[in-house]
C-alpha cells in the first residue's frame, strides 16, 4: 500500500535519465556554435572589451529580471566559491579571451577549430572536480575526437602557435572551469539560477566597466554589430548556459562535455554561410570523423563518486523557471 503520492516526491535531478541532459547539452552547443560568427559581426563596429565585457553587463540585467520575478534565494554560503570559479570562467575568461584572439586577426573557423579541444578540458576538470570517473573506452573516444579537430586544425593551417592561438587556448581553458563549476553547482539548484547569480556577482565590476568602455572607445552600432552583439548578450551569455548547464548536471559533466566536439563543424557551417568563409571536403570528412567520437563517447561508461551535498536539489516547483508572472 502506498503511503505517499509519489507525484509529489521529490526526485534528485542526479536520478534522472541521461537521454534528456544529452539533448539539453546537444541545444547548448547548438547555441554556442553560434557565438564566434556572432562575435565576428559586433567587431565590425565595437571594442573588442566592450563585445567581451559588455554582453555580461547586458545579460546581468536579463539575470536580474528573472531572479526578481521568482524572488530567488541568494545561494547558499558554500555555493559561492563555485560561483566566483564560474564568473572567472564563462563571464569574464572565455568571453574576453575569445574575442581578442579574433581581435588579433583569427579567423572564426580557425578560432572554432582550436576551441574544439574544449570537450578535452572540460572532461579533464570533471574528473579533478566533479567527482566523474569516465572509462577507459570514453577516454579513448574523446582523445580520437580531440586528435581529429586538431589535425583538421593542422590541415586547414591553424598548426602554427600565434598569440591568438595562445588567448584561445587560455580562453577553452578558462571555459572548462567554469562549465565544470556550472554543472556541478546545477545538481543542487536549476541551471539558470546558477548562470544568473554568476552575472549578478560579476555586475560591480561588468557594469561600470561597460560604462566606461562606451564612453571612451565610441562604437559604431551598424546592423551587424547590433545583431552580433545581441546575440551573445541574449544567447551566448545567458539563454545558452539555461540549456548547458542542466544538460551537464543531467548527463554528466564528462559525457555531456563530449557533444560540444561537435561545435567547431557546426561553426564551420556558420561561418561559410555568414561569413563567406570557405568550407571544403575536409570539413566534411572532420565533421564525419568527430560526429563518429561523439556517438562513441555516450556509449562509454561514466562513473560519478557518489556526494551527498547540504540542501540536495529536488525537482519542486520553485526550481522550474517561471513561464508567467
Amino acid at each position: 500500500m502506498k503511503t505517499q503520492d509519489s507525484a509529489t516526491v521529490p526526485v534528485p535531478i542526479a536520478e534522472h535519465p541521461s537521454g534528456r541532459g544529452l539533448w539539453l547539452a546537444a541545444l547548448g552547443v547548438l547555441i554556442y556554435s553560434f557565438t564566434l560568427p556572432a562575435t565576428v559581426f559586433a567587431l565590425e563596429g565595437v571594442d573588442p572589451y566592450v563585445v567581451g565585457v559588455g554582453r555580461s553587463a547586458a545579460a546581468g540585467v536579463l539575470a536580474a529580471v528573472a531572479l526578481l520575478s521568482v524572488r530567488a534565494r541568494p545561494p547558499r554560503r558554500d555555493q559561492w566559491a563555485g560561483l566566483a570559479v564560474a564568473v572567472a570562467g564563462v563571464v569574464f575568461g572565455f568571453p574576453v579571451l575569445s574575442t581578442l584572439a579574433l581581435d588579433h586577426g583569427a579567423s572564426s573557423a580557425h578560432s572554432a577549430v582550436v576551441v574544439g579541444l574544449l570537450p578535452a578540458a572540460t572532461a579533464v576538470f570533471g574528473v579533478l572536480r566533479a567527482g566523474e570517473r569516465p572509462s577507459r573506452a570514453f577516454w579513448l573516444a574523446g582523445t580520437a575526437g580531440a586528435a581529429c579537430v586538431t589535425g583538421f586544425a593542422l590541415i586547414r593551417g591553424a598548426g602554427r602557435v600565434t598569440a591568438a592561438d595562445l588567448l584561445l587556448f587560455a580562453a577553452l581553458v578558462a571555459a572548462a572551469a567554469g562549465y565544470t563549476e556550472g554543472g556541478r553547482l546545477t545538481r543542487d539548484m536549476p541551471g539558470w539560477r546558477v548562470i544568473s547569480w554568476a552575472l549578478i556577482l560579476a555586475a560591480p565590476i561588468t557594469v561600470p566597466v561597460t560604462g566606461w568602455l562606451l564612453a571612451t572607445t565610441h562604437p559604431r552600432w551598424t546592423g551587424h554589430a547590433v545583431l552580433g552583439f545581441g546575440y551573445v548578450t541574449v544567447f551566448s551569455a545567458y539563454l545558452g548556459f539555461f540549456a548547458w548547464y542542466e544538460g551537464l548536471a543531467r548527463a554528466g559533466i564528462a559525457r555531456a562535455s563530449q557533444t560540444q566536439l561537435a561545435q567547431p563543424i557546426l561553426t564551420l557551417i556558420w561561418s561559410g554561410l555568414l561569413l563567406a568563409e570557405p568550407i571544403d571536403a575536409t570539413t566534411a570528412l572532420a565533421a564525419v570523423a568527430v560526429l563518429v567520437c561523439v556517438a562513441l563517447t555516450q556509449r562509454a561508461r561514466i562513473g560519478r563518486v557518489p556526494t551527498t551535498a547540504p540542501g540536495a536539489r529536488t525537482r519542486s516547483g520553485r526550481d522550474r523557471f517561471p513561464t508567467g508572472p
